[in-house]
């Protein structure tokens, strides 16, 4: 948007002064007005529209069409779990769930899950209905404490702002090992020895993030290297091959144009943040976890990308132990589109066998 001086600039100057008071008035509202056409311009004009899903505006403006309701914090009646919100960093928040405890009094120690959430960086929170029914729902199935980050969301808060919030909550999180910390939740209840980091779709290219910087860099807390790392369909790219000979090359190039407008640093189809392929094998070989899970499904366009993380894991040299499920018949992100399908139980199953058969 043109400032003041912009569209001063390009006005064509006279050879003299306006002489009378009304001629003085007549150049300033022709300036307000071009600043005014500026501006609804702005408004109306469209930089980037995701069918369906979301449209960004030239004045910054975001209409998000998914995810937008907000479920408020409280007991899920289906599950008996308690949910309740909590600030973690000025800009970065979290909805925590805890399962029912037969007796609050004993401070059992339950498995902690810290989760991000999908949404290609731009929709949904921890707080929307699909996310909070799903992560009730797992949480009482695992019996775990579940801590969903809220972290900050593009293009408001352009990339990388997703993955340094979620770094930050790790370090929130496990600043709760010692049996103190700011969330009674965690210093009570979690066991830090069976941290788990999870997310799907761009959240588990979080989690992947988080494991593989906690590998470079380690953390502040001796206690704080996780037990296992949990991705559901994950939205990696860039410019190997991964897909069929004939797949659409429009759909990647406006995945990259999506990228390129979220991160607008990035160093393109190949920035670390979403090829985990880049570096390989060293980039892959420290991550920062003992167990990954990836879970695929058969008609997700990412498919071929959560075998290539797990073919590249296991042939890395990393330290490790990698599984891979495949979910015949589904697309992306399902269990929050069907929560009541068969196959969204078997995978639900197959996330609490991973939690709580840690060795």
């Amino acid at each position: 948007m043109l400032g003041l001086a912009g569209i001063i600039s390009r006005t064509p100057l006279k050879t003299s002064l306006p002489k009378k008071r009304t001629e003085y008035r007549g150049v300033l509202a022709g300036i307000c007005s071009d600043i005014a056409m500026t501006g609804a311009e702005d408004e109306t004009e469209v930089v980037l529209d995701f069918p369906n899903a979301f449209r960004c505006y030239k004045s910054g403006r975001v209409d998000r069409f998914i995810g937008t309701d907000v479920v408020p914090p409280g007991v899920d009646p289906a599950t008996g779990v308690a949910s309740k919100d909590a600030a973690l960093l000025p800009d970065v928040s979290a909805r925590l769930f805890l399962p029912k405890i037969a007796d609050p009094a004993a401070k059992n120690k339950l498995p902690v899950l810290l989760h991000f959430h999908g949404g290609i960086f731009v929709l949904h929170t921890p707080f929307s209905g699909a996310y909070s029914s799903y992560l009730a729902s797992l949480a009482a199935a695992a019996n775990a404490l579940i801590v969903s980050v809220n972290y900050r969301r593009a293009p408001e808060s352009p990339l990388p702002a997703a993955f340094d919030d979620s770094w930050a909550a790790f370090q929130w999180v496990t600043s709760h090992a010692g049996g103190s910390g700011p969330d009674p939740w965690l210093a009570d209840h979690g066991d830090f020895a069976r941290v788990f980091l999870a997310g799907d779709s761009v959240g588990a290219a979080i989690s992947h993030h988080v494991a593989r910087r906690l590998g470079e860099e380690g953390s502040a807390e001796a206690t704080a290297r996780p037990a296992g790392a949990i991705l559901v369909h994950p939205f990696f790219w860039g410019t190997h091959e991964m897909g069929p000979k004939d797949e659409d090359p429009r759909r990647w190039g406006f995945i990259e144009r999506i990228w390129r407008f979220l991160c607008p640093g990035t160093s393109g189809a190949d920035d670390p943040l979403i090829n985990p392929l880049v570096g390989w094998p060293t980039a892959m070989a420290g991550l920062g976890c003992g167990r990954v899970l990836v879970c695929v499904a058969e008609k997700d366009g990412l498919r071929s990308w959560g075998w290539a993380y797990y073919e590249g894991l296991r042939s890395s040299g990393w330290n490790g132990t990698v599984e891979i499920v495949e979910s015949e018949g589904e697309d992306h992100v399902f269990h929050l589109k069907k929560p009541e399908s068969g196959h969204v139980r078997e995978l639900m199953n197959r996330l609490v066998d991973f939690i709580n058969n840690s060795p």
